[in-house]
């Protein structure tokens, strides 16, 4: 069950914020614009079950507990929805989850560099701990320089692979797949041109890796540069040329210097000379900067993806003329507000979370047969990421003790074998659990994870997994020891409820449980447990809706 404006307003744009413009908050302004463009009724708000449910999930990336569904229904405060935003936002939850969703995007979980992971984890979770500053986090991570707290940020420069960071840099952080301007500029998206590709490739294409020998551990370093880059389109003659440069940028010059005049540290420690000019520096500095619209419109619709479920514009990387955004003036205020907060990502985050449009019903308006997604008319339905549907399976089955284990062997756990069924032993380890759920709900290394992908072995996994099925069996006080020792129908179905879909059963629910319960009656715990699996192989437990 799944429940106009003046030319003087024109000249100040650059300096006030659009939404200030109307003496209204952010989130008020985000619903005006959104009901502007609906064409039709709008869903009314989400009851306060889905709302908790929705919110834990996107910011803490799990379902709340039973007693936090509990204590928000019985709280009747009108503030409570922004009250539990904030605490989330606060969270050491928050900045777990959302650890998982930002390495998950940058790096769409591949092993690209001799940055361990936990050390690139520990950098982003001490940065979204604090007030993270997307702009400054995306310069880190391209400036490479390995020093200090943000040597871990070097780990989204993999090998230097100068080919790989030009398409990721302009998909990631620009909206643009510019794999194909490699060759030729765009087939059909006449805003995209091999320039473009190669502006961006004469960022980086000096960089590469060297060793210290002190420290015996690797750095980005970047070579001389004396030169534009070469390039020439496959269907022409003509060669061209260009300097660094950011799409519908200016050129970077590049200085001249006299023989070793162009350097200003010796070289030493087993890395080389350091230049005057680094153009990967200038690029860190340039791309992510509000002066940079391109940066600041890609960033603002991938966080609105993440918290609404679908892009202003789709797919992500696909940002160009032929594909204009739904809401393009909301797009714009928001824009503006992200460069005013000083890209405070969490500022972003709330002002979504705040809104009606964010809050509204995923069941269709009364009368409507249905809507268009790009309308937000209703809530977008959201399949959870892998780490999302082990952390819910795991509170709701009350196994959440499983975080904590490490290995215990020597040897490395054969997931292959669990995969194929030569391997009889179960996981012990939360990392190898976690691996398995990344390799069987996530995509595969290298792919985006921007929408929901059914399929049969997911469905299949989670029906008739040993490992969930395990988790199912009654053992100390999970949900199945729990419910198995109370007496009253009406209170399993609340408990059971409560736990696995965050809501009270509705009347029917509590009769159908009532009844399949005196069916099975001399087998009421094995009865039990198949309440509990039918929940969590529903529609309704694996969507955030």
């Amino acid at each position: 069950m799944l429940r106009g404006v003046s030319v003087i307003a024109t000249l100040l744009l650059p300096c006030l914020p659009l939404g200030a413009l109307r003496g209204e908050s952010v989130p008020a302004a985000i619903d005006r614009l959104i009901a502007a463009g609906a064409g039709g009724p709008l869903a009314p708000a989400a009851d306060d079950a889905e709302f908790l449910r929705r919110i834990h999930l996107d910011l803490a990336g799990n379902i709340p507990t039973s007693a936090q569904t509990h204590a928000f229904l019985g709280d009747k405060s009108a503030d409570k929805r922004s009250r539990v935003i904030d605490q989330l936002l606060a969270s050491e939850n928050f900045a777990e989850h959302w650890t998982d969703r930002l390495s998950v995007m940058l790096l769409e979980r591949q092993q690209l560099s001799q940055i361990p992971d936990d050390e690139w984890r520990a950098y982003l979770k001490n940065n979204l701990r604090g007030q993270p500053r997307w702009n400054v986090l995306v310069g880190e991570m391209i400036a490479g320089t390995g020093k200090g707290e943000s040597r871990a940020a070097m780990r989204f420069l993999g090998k230097g692979n100068h080919h790989r960071l030009t398409e990721d840099i302009a998909r990631l952080f620009l909206g643009r797949d510019l794999e194909c301007a490699r060759c030729h500029d765009h087939p059909s998206v006449d805003d995209w041109t091999q320039a473009h590709y190669w502006g961006l490739y004469a960022y980086l294409n000096q960089t590469r890796l060297a060793t210290h020998s002190g420290e015996k551990r690797p750095y980005f370093v970047e070579n001389l540069a004396t030169r534009k880059v070469e390039f020439q389109s496959v269907f022409f003659e003509d060669k061209e040329d260009t300097g660094p440069r950011l799409p519908d940028g200016k050129e970077v010059l590049i200085p001249k210097f006299e023989e070793n005049q162009g350097f200003e540290k010796p070289a030493a420690d087993g890395l080389p000379a350091v230049p005057i000019f680094r153009p990967r520096e200038l690029l860190a500095r340039d791309l992510a900067s509000g002066q940079n619209s391109l940066f600041v419109r890609n960033s603002v619709n991938r966080f609105w993806k993440l918290m609404m479920g679908r892009g202003f514009w789709m797919p992500l990387d696909q940002a160009h003329s032929e594909n204009p955004p739904s809401h393009p003036d909301l797009l714009d205020l928001l824009e503006r507000q992200f460069v005013a907060q000083q890209f405070d990502l969490k500022w972003l985050l709330r002002q979504i979370a705040l809104s009606a449009s964010y809050q509204r019903s995923s069941r269709l308006p009364p009368g409507e047969k249905e809507t268009e997604p790009a309308d937000y008319r209703v809530a977008c339905l959201k399949g959870l990421t892998p780490e999302q549907l082990l952390h819910a399976i795991l509170r709701a089955t009350g196994n959440e003790d499983v975080r904590t284990r490490k290995s215990t062997s020597k040897e490395t756990f054969d997931r292959r074998g669990y995969f194929t069924g030569t391997n009889s032993k179960l996981p012990t380890a939360y990392s190898d659990i976690r691996t398995i759920f990344a390799e069987t709900f996530g995509q595969p290394p290298g792919v985006a994870e921007d929408d929901f992908a059914p399929g049969l072995n997911k469905a299949l996994f989670l029906m008739n997994d040993r490992l969930i099925l395990h988790w199912l069996q009654p053992r100390e006080q999970n949900l199945a020891s729990r419910l198995a020792r109370m007496e009253s129908p009406d209170a399993i179905a609340k408990e059971l409820y409560c736990a696995v879909l965050c809501r009270l059963p509705e009347e029917d629910e509590r009769e159908e449980l009532s009844a399949y319960l005196e069916t099975h009656h001399e087998r009421r715990t094995a009865a039990v447990v198949d309440l509990i699996w039918a929940l969590l192989t529903s529609t309704e437990f694996r969507l955030n809706h």
